[in-house]
């Protein structure tokens, strides 16, 4: 599946079962074919190529005579594919505070900081600096910064975030990214902490060199 995928982007039939599960929340091929006008035979074919893709999964109907039954439906990926305004909200919202006190935004970003270093702090107690880094990568992977680790050969690391799941509200608001490697240095305090790279500065990636403390 493309980085880059979107709904517009699927053939018009696949594109169409997305919709018609979107409104419907789970849907068997029969129905589907009913919503497409197509027959169940092809939704399932489409549907092969969907689930292969991620975009969606299924379950089995239990109970029922005959050939086994399942009822399919969107998965976290495909539901990523229809649009939100969650970047718009925050946005606002923050521009809102920032008219009536300033401070506060950096306050709110403080403190979204300090609950990051607060969870992450009790994942890497007591590891050696290479396994804190391999979970701190771990965490912002779950975090959805799709981030990967590497040693390299001078003993030193780098941590690169390959998508920056706050983008939308990061461009607006430089706390964001203060605060990203603020909360780095803050758990991983045996080390050096710099960013070599960075995703709204115009790279494709955010990256950070981690280096022991003499």
């Amino acid at each position: 599946m493309s980085d880059t995928a979107s709904l517009a982007s699927l053939p018009s039939t696949r594109r169409a079962i997305l919709e018609s599960l979107k409104k419907r929340g789970e849907a068997r091929a029969e129905e589907l074919g009913a919503d497409l006008q197509i027959t169940a035979s092809a939704v399932r074919q489409h549907l092969g190529g969907l689930v292969a893709s991620g975009f969606v999964s299924h379950r089995e109907i239990k109970g029922q005579p005959g050939r086994p039954k399942h009822l399919y439906f969107l998965t976290e990926v495909a539901e990523a594919l229809f649009p939100n305004t969650y970047r718009e909200l925050a946005n606002e919202l923050l521009s809102y505070i920032e008219t009536d006190s300033p401070e506060m935004v950096s306050r709110l970003f403080d403190r979204r900081r300090d609950r990051r270093i607060e969870r992450a702090a009790e994942r890497v107690a007591g590891k050696t600096l290479e396994d804190q880094v391999a979970e701190v990568a771990a965490i912002l992977d779950e975090d959805g910064y799709l981030a990967t680790w590497e040693r390299r050969s001078d003993d030193t690391f780098v941590v690169t975030e390959h998508n920056c799941a706050v983008l939308g509200v990061a461009r607006q608001y430089g706390q964001a990214c203060s605060s990203e490697i603020e909360f780095l240095r803050s758990v991983l305090p045996g080390a050096t902490v710099e960013r070599t790279s960075h995703i709204v500065s115009g790279a494709h990636r955010c990256a950070y060199l981690i280096a022991a403390r003499p």
